[in-house]
């Protein structure tokens, strides 16, 4: 799996933090992780978090990565951000149970975390106890086991409606504001890793014809 790690400007000095629990967990479970940054606070590209939810629809509808951890002070912004786009299913998590009961229960592709609110000491441990209870095991297994038939189905039922509620990713992305856009794709890890990575054609050409 694909784990691309995104922060908005606001807690952008804590990508370090962040990304370095985020590796120490997953990497040896066998996942790559993918740091489109901010990186700090101070970077060229800024973002807020309505432009993590660009970026953050671009590589997961284009194939990119599998998993984005995401997150800004509140966490709230930012999980509204994602679900705003079709193909993400984000949650707001706070803590390890959070994680397990998101990853067993909805079965989502994205997670955003309060990375302000209570972030003292201990914060960077209760980081790596969130990715471990987030993979630590194949998500939608249902929780608890037993209700795993009803919570699948839901789940199900979940993705059709969303495929009514929302369009393509390709027609929404030149309908909104360019230089919105232009800069959630800024990076230059994105760059790189879209042209090397998306597998979506028709995806492409609408992210180029924006940001090229």
């Amino acid at each position: 799996m694909r784990i691309a790690l995104i922060n908005e400007n606001s807690q952008a000095a804590k990508n370090s933090i962040i990304v370095n629990a985020l590796k120490k967990v997953v990497e040896p479970m066998g996942h790559e992780v993918v740091n489109f940054g901010m990186y700090s606070a101070d970077d060229a590209d800024q973002l807020t978090y309505v432009q993590n939810g660009i970026l953050a629809a671009v590589i997961l509808n284009g194939g990119v990565v599998d998993y984005v951890i995401t997150g800004c002070g509140t966490g709230e912004g930012a999980m509204l951000a994602l679900n705003s786009f079709p193909g993400v299913i984000c949650g707001h998590v706070e803590t390890p149970l959070d994680a397990y009961t998101f990853a067993q229960i909805n079965d989502g592709n994205a997670i955003s975390i309060p990375f302000a609110l209570g972030f003292g000491w201990g914060g960077d441990l209760n980081l790596e106890y969130i990715f471990e209870k987030l993979f630590c095991e194949e998500s939608g297994q249902g929780y608890p086991r037993e209700r795993a038939v009803p919570e699948k189905r839901n789940k199900a039922i979940l993705d059709d409606v969303k495929k009514v509620t929302y369009r393509p990713l390709a027609d929404i992305l030149p309908e909104l504001d360019r230089e919105l856009v232009r800069g959630a794709l800024a990076g230059e890890t994105f760059r790189k890793e879209f042209e090397k990575n998306c597998k979506d054609s028709v995806l492409k050409s609408a992210v180029n014809a924006i940001i090229d």
